[in-house]
């Protein structure tokens, strides 16, 4: 240990007095710890010796019961240190190198003898650190009031943040000075509801910062297990966030068994946005893969019987009294009741064709199953029992069908967020899914959590989650799952956890429209936890053509949709549009046809948040590259160095780009398709509009 420190924690012995010291393997990195005058836990992050977050206090407010908050003492700090590289089963790139420093800080309480450790691990780009109870005699069961983590800014930095809601993430994100926050609160809130379902003033992690030095801040947290989700409360005078958790029916935050963990909480730090963005923290903070064949876990391609039920073409349910449901701006009592059941086995078998001829792996089928005319709204806890075709859906025909087609269904569970209900049905679902040839789903949490005054970030449902990945990994199906809790890198784990939605996703461009900006802002909040089911590729946006009753339009050009497949990563990736509009634009088309996937490598090009995002990525076993970008709201021109290139070959790039006239509100529709010889020493100058972008397919010119 004392060898470690002479390496490692230089800070340490040149200031012992201030406390323990840790430094990242390059040493741009110093977390201080130290207990002050009260005993109060307190740490402090350096980046390059400049402060990132002041003196910030750790520390529980319990329930009945002495709080673990102040009079602790330090009876030993250890220190480690780990390198190693671990092999995807899926991801951004092939390998991931898990490199960190470590000092776990042991202390007990003066006056009850308890013990609590905190773990410190120091990455090159941030820092994550959880609370840990060992096994003890004087701390049992105990409940969590509060957490009381804070986060100490050193100045009044820009936020992209969203409310701190305890049930949905579907907001679009409010870009503000952290000063502004509070004022801009009520203007952010979306839907109806009420004040008191959220963390008041709060917001959601991961919250993205940028100082006026052109520091590069990110909060969020990691392996969240068994622990409620965590928001950020302001005090807006002083810069600084507090953990706030998600209460439970009764208002508790967190019920805990020692030994217990508590979920790691992550600050990564860079003077460049692209460092945020390429790390992988956040996995690594969670434990290797707990499934030991993941052979069955593929990444898949689809489509979907889904965007004509999303913007009033179509209904989910069989008959025509659809229950009243109000999403975003459109008001579905009105623009359903006389719409055709989408999931009707001519369409459906339609859709087998189309994924058949383009090269598809599969098709999304919702509202395939008996319940949708009574499923949202009532608290009804028996609504679905996944298992129950509609009349005019024939499961076994269907599936049959598509296996000669070399394509399989994708099975959907909405469970209106009736997770009793689901939980009864778990089992009996999942084998209905394997004797019928599905091997994965979607997963649905619409509505009010029932039991009712439970969220759907509190612990009892983040339980809830998990337990069905788990229990999905038994049957070997993957899981794609919406409106669950935002993801914080769990799918290390458990890999059979593709995709995500837990954000605003394509379906509110026909909701209202999203910000044009919107997709320059989730690759560094959404997606740092893992990857998101956007649901990309929508080529009309006019959404009135589908259905004349919904007004919305798609705030981004045609171009845009195809750079999304690059920088909006998921192994779960869908092309959402219907086919025929994507018989309209077969060129375009082309290019989702030809994107990989799944990736052996990744390139971040440039990236500001809010502003633009490019990425580069080498296609998993192929020499293969594609390029994407999104813009925001400023007309600008990309400069894409291609020296990720292999220097020894020559290479085709076709770019799909922005037409000169492009314009997001009245000509997205206006692109341009060209080929050219590239190098590793090419520069490519591309216009990107307002809300626009490009996709770019590199292959070696043989």
């Amino acid at each position: 240990m004392r060898l470690f420190q002479l390496i490692f924690g230089i800070a340490l012995m040149i200031q012992p007095a201030l406390g323990q010291y840790c430094l990242s393997p390059n040493k741009q990195i110093n977390v201080a710890f130290a207990v002050n005058k009260k005993g109060v836990p307190t740490y402090q992050i350096q980046y390059k010796q400049k402060p990132v977050i002041l003196e910030s206090s750790m520390g529980f407010e319990l329930v009945k019961d002495d709080d673990l908050m102040e009079n602790f003492k330090v009876l030993d700090v250890i220190y480690d240190t780990k390198d190693e590289v671990w092999n995807t089963v899926w991801g951004e790139e092939r390998e991931i190198r898990n490199h960190y420093n470590e000092m776990l800080v042991i202390l007990q309480q003066k006056k009850t003898s308890r013990r609590m450790n905190i773990r410190f691990r120091v990455f090159n780009e941030g820092v994550g650190f959880r609370y840990e109870f060992p096994q003890q005699a004087d701390l049992g069961h105990f409940i969590i009031q509060q957490e009381r983590t804070s986060f100490t800014l050193t100045g009044d930095h820009t936020a992209h943040w969203i409310p701190g809601d305890y049930d949905t993430q579907e907001y679009d994100y409010t870009t503000s000075r952290i000063s502004k926050i509070e004022s801009l609160f009520d203007v952010a809130l979306t839907g109806n509801a009420s004040q008191e379902q959220f963390s008041i003033t709060g917001v959601q992690t991961a919250l993205m910062l940028k100082t006026d030095e052109g520091l590069y801040i990110n909060i969020h947290e990691a392996a969240l297990l068994d622990y409620p989700a965590m928001h950020l409360n302001l005090t807006p005078d002083t810069y600084t966030f507090e953990s706030w958790l998600t209460p439970d029916a009764v208002g508790n935050m967190a019920y805990m068994i020692v030994p217990h963990n508590t979920p790691w909480r992550t600050v990564m730090v860079s003077d460049d946005a692209r460092d945020i963005l390429a790390s992988r923290m956040t996995y690594n903070l969670n434990e290797p893969c707990a499934i030991e064949d993941t052979s069955w876990i593929k990444p898949m391609k689809y489509i979907g019987v889904w965007w004509e039920m999303i913007t009033g073409k179509s209904s989910w349910s069989y008959t025509d009294d659809f229950a009243a449901i109000k999403l975003g701006q459109v008001d579905y009592s009105e623009a359903i009741p006389n719409a055709t059941h989408g999931a009707n086995n001519a369409n459906v078998k339609r859709y087998i064709d189309f994924a058949a001829t383009h090269g598809f792996d599969g098709i999304l089928v919702e509202g395939w199953n008996e319940g949708w005319e009574d499923w949202f709204g009532h608290s009804k806890d028996y609504v679905f029992d996944f298992v129950t075709p509609y009349p005019d859906f024939d499961v076994k025909m269907l599936n049959a069908y598509a296996k000669t087609k070399g394509v399989e269904l994708i099975m959907h569970h909405e469970t209106s967020s009736s997770v009793r209900n689901y939980e009864r049905h778990m089992d009996k679902a999942y084998q209905f899914m394997k004797d019928n040839g599905y091997n994965a789903v979607k997963s649905g949490y619409v509505g009010d959590i029932i039991p009712r005054g439970e969220h759907h970030y509190s612990q009892f449902i983040v339980n809830h989650y998990n337990y069905a990945i788990e229990k999905a990994a038994d049957y070997q199906i993957m899981i794609n799952a919406h409106e669950a809790v935002r993801p914080t890198g769990v799918a290390r784990t458990y890999p059979n956890l593709v995709a995500n939605e837990s954000a605003r996703g394509t379906e509110f461009q026909a909701f209202g429209g999203s910000k044009p900006n919107h997709t320059t802002i989730l690759p560094f909040t959404r997606l740092i936890g893992g990857p998101m089911d956007y649901t990309p590729g929508v080529f009309e946006m006019d959404i009135s053509k589908l259905n004349p009753n919904n007004n919305s339009r798609v705030n981004t050009t045609l171009a845009n949709q195809l750079g999304l497949y690059v920088i909006m990563y998921s192994p779960l990736q869908m092309a959402a549009d219907l086919p025929e509009n994507y018989e309209r634009f077969s060129d375009a088309f082309q290019f989702i046809k030809d994107v990989a996937i799944d990736w052996d490598r990744s390139v971040y090009l440039e990236a500001e948040p809010g502003e633009f995002v490019t990425i580069a990525r080498k296609a998993k076993d192929r020499e293969d590259w594609f390029v994407g970008n999104s813009n925001g709201y400023n007309k600008r021109e990309a400069a894409i160095y291609l020296s990720f290139l292999d220097k020894d070959k020559k290479y085709i790039a076709t770019i799909y780009r922005d037409h000169k006239n492009s314009d997001y509100k009245t000509n997205p529709q206006a692109y341009v398709i060209e080929s050219k010889k590239v190098t590793s020493q090419t520069v490519l100058k591309l216009l990107t509009v307002p809300a626009g972008g490009f996709g770019i397919k590199i292959t070696p010119d043989e």
